[in-house]
């Protein structure tokens, strides 16, 4: 059973104790029955290929009593501080023990707080359009999960809480989340002049996989769209500044990349507040070949941005974050 398997864990244990500790539950969880949820699974882009696994996996997570209760609490626990930025439910990866209804157990939480996500888009007037390309991230994640591990599942379910908790919105080619400026940044936007401090809003940036690629004219657009969207949809916090932290804003990518490539231009687009101090070889092995743990010796080099992060890596170099920030 999933929860006895949880409860061998002990980082997991006390996470469920602390979801029993909740003095209020919805009620019982909800799932679309068998008929309805591959349609729902389609709209949120699963691929077809594991639509007859998930609702095969449903009629499993149903018929277990413990697994349902615990269902119902994670949706009361996720919807309770619905919008409310750094307030959202983080979900901890199940460990492999609990086979495939763990790896998938998140996911089915996310289809049962559906009605309560799209009614707080709905309050909030968010188009119809932007909530489902939202959303859709959800099946992107289980392709990133079948592209490194095999099979549906959610490798960061705490990520995807982001798009289902209204803290993250699919604009364009970027997604932008509602966030509060960080101390460090905030003392960067300051000394450039703005009038802001830690804990103000702001805008973090975040780039996409299987979205095609990261063009000038791609991410202009979507900065227009989110200046829009914030303004209509948020008017009550401020958005005067974007910030992004990724190793795409490594300035050591400009000795490799030619200046007008679509990740040189998407750097010059912030000031460079810092670069993490500890190196993490690992992140951009991730996003570029899909797996993080693959061999250094075994990867291709087949584009620029490929070459880039192989040659970088056998010459000894080490990759690092870097964090930016620019005017909206």
């Amino acid at each position: 059973m999933l929860l006895k398997e949880l409860r061998a864990d002990a980082r997991l244990a006390e996470w469920l104790r602390d979801l029993e500790s909740e003095s209020s539950v919805l009620g019982e969880a909800s799932l679309p029955d068998a008929d309805a949820l591959p349609d729902i699974l389609l709209d949120l882009s699963v691929p077809h290929e594991h639509i007859n696994e998930l609702v095969a996996l449903r009629a499993r997570l149903v018929a277990d009593p413990e697994a349902m209760a615990l269902l119902a609490r994670c949706v009361t626990r996720f919807v309770r501080d619905m919008g409310e930025i750094g307030k959202g439910w983080e979900p901890p990866a199940f460990p492999a023990t609990t086979g495939p209804l763990g790896r998938c157990f998140h996911l089915y939480v996310f289809i049962a707080a559906l009605p309560y996500v799209r009614a707080h888009h709905r309050e909030r007037g968010v188009p119809e359009d932007v909530s489902q390309r939202t959303l859709a991230d959800l099946g992107r994640h289980v392709s990133v999960h079948h592209r490194r591990a095999g099979g549906p599942g959610l490798l960061f379910p705490w990520w995807i809480a982001l798009h289902f908790h209204g803290e993250l919105f699919q604009l364009g080619r970027l997604q932008f989340q509602r966030a509060l400026l960080g101390r460090r940044t905030a003392a960067a936007v300051a000394a450039a002049g703005l009038d802001l401090s830690p804990g103000d809003a702001c805008l973090s940036l975040h780039i996409t996989d299987f979205r095609g690629p990261l063009s000038q004219a791609a991410c202009d657009r979507s900065l227009v769209l989110a200046r829009e969207f914030f303004a209509r949809h948020y008017p009550d916090e401020r958005h005067e500044v974007a910030v992004c932290t990724s190793w795409l804003l490594d300035p050591q990518l400009k000795r490799y990349l030619p200046a007008d490539s679509n990740i040189i231009r998407f750097q010059d687009r912030f000031n460079l507040e810092c670069e993490e101090p500890t190196p993490d070889d690992t992140v951009p092995i991730g996003f570029v070949f899909g797996d993080p743990e693959l061999p250094l010796d075994e990867l291709p080099r087949r584009n620029s941005v490929e070459r880039a992060v192989v040659d970088h890596l056998r010459g000894g170099g080490h990759w690092y974050g870097g964090r930016g920030w620019f005017a909206l």
